[in-house]
């Protein structure tokens, strides 16, 4: 069976910090998973602490406030990018990878295309890049089977996620 992944919006940290446990107690690995969410490190959005003694880390303001430093600790390749008409992102997961290299090969050009070259239809790539330049947090999780897949959107659907869709995958 192809791979799929299930995207899903968390509004809040909270939110998010709940889906990504649930994931990892369902025995998704730190690999399948992954979370964007806008870096705001001096908002009261997503950084309790509005003081660090090392900025120049790469997540280290905004993951100051403790819960998205919870949410981020256990997933992997954690950094920030810059994405034209997006700004500063916070991304761990696979989705690093993907927009990485969206950022340095300026032909995709947004966080959009980025998605589309993922795997997820354009017009839904268009709507999570317009909800996280809002402030939400974008979650996927690679899926190998339907019951990982049901498992997945169960865990989006408890946690009320938004915009819950899976799609097939591009190879990040």
């Amino acid at each position: 069976m192809a791979a799929k992944a299930v995207f899903g919006i968390a509004k809040s940290e909270e939110q998010a910090t709940r889906i990504v446990n649930a994931l990892k107690e369902a025995g998704f690995s730190n690999d399948d998973v992954s979370v964007l969410l806008p870096d705001r490190a001096g908002s009261r959005d997503f950084a309790h602490e509005h003081h660090t003694k090392a900025p120049e880390g790469a997540a280290a303001g905004a993951v100051a406030g403790g819960v998205t430093a919870g949410v981020l600790g256990w997933l992997v390749g954690i950094g920030t990018i810059a994405i034209p008409g997006v700004g500063p992102l916070i991304a761990a997961g696979p989705i690093m990878a993907a927009l990485s290299g969206a950022a340095a090969g300026g032909a995709v050009g947004t966080l959009a295309g980025a998605l589309v070259g993922m795997g997820i239809p354009e017009y839904e790539a268009k709507q999570y890049e317009g909800k996280v330049k809002n402030g939400n947090i974008l979650i996927s999780v690679h899926t190998e089977e339907s019951k990982e897949r049901k498992i997945a959107k169960e865990i989006f659907d408890r946690a009320h996620a938004e915009d819950v869709s899976s799609t097939g995958e591009a190879r990040v």
